[in-house]
């Protein structure tokens, strides 16, 4: 079982079928136990890093997420919640994350069109990470105006390019994090979910 978690923002609903669709049960819950009883955690988030924040510190989920993570479950953010796992953030101010990976996201900034939407190929930063096994790189689907920099070269495992080199999807260890929506990127968008599906299912028996 994958545990979606709600903390009242995110596309939950389409996040939970895609992994149905994967041949996998999807609980979308905000319970604890449940969550750490889960193989696989999927942090979702749509809107503001600071309004994320609160939701989750107000609903003791922050607490859960880090625990998580701590436990070795393999956990993955998506979109905001991929931002959600930096320090920080200044979108509308400076606001503190869930401080999983080192590094903050910022604003784009540039003569071009803001937010970053549309079709992006990925570059594979580290093609032998195990999200990428039997994968080749692609097109994916980005919505977002903010991006993450994170501080280690060796958490950024792939990328790609509007105006400038921009982060797409991070790992250490359990902790992975995807800047696109992976249930809107098609075939290699559902092949990125399934792997992390399989490597949590092989991570907790």
């Amino acid at each position: 079982m994958i545990a979606i978690v709600d903390y009242g923002m995110g596309n939950l609903h389409s996040v939970s079928k895609a992994v149905e669709r994967l041949g996998r049960e999807a609980l979308v819950t905000s319970s604890r136990e449940e969550i750490l009883a889960a193989k696989g955690v999927i942090l979702p988030g749509v809107g503001a890093f600071g309004d994320a924040m609160r939701n989750l510190r107000e609903t003791g989920l922050d607490a859960v997420v880090r625990e998580s993570a701590a436990a070795g479950q393999p956990l993955l953010g998506i979109c905001l919640g991929m931002q959600l796992l930096f320090a920080e953030s200044e979108e509308h101010g400076t606001h503190e994350g869930l401080g999983l990976l080192p590094g903050r996201v910022v604003k784009f900034r540039g003569d071009y069109k803001v937010p970053h939407m549309g079709w992006n190929e990925l570059n594979f930063e580290q093609p032998s990470h195990p999200l990428f096994e039997g994968l080749a790189p692609g097109h994916v689907y980005f919505v977002h105006s903010f991006h993450a920099l994170p501080e280690r070269r060796e958490d950024l495992l792939a990328t790609t390019d509007y105006h400038q080199p921009v982060t797409a999807i991070v790992g250490r260890d359990n902790v992975s994090g995807m800047q696109f929506h992976p249930e809107k990127s098609g075939d290699l968008g559902v092949a990125l979910l399934r792997r992390f599906v399989e490597i949590a299912e092989g991570a907790k028996a």
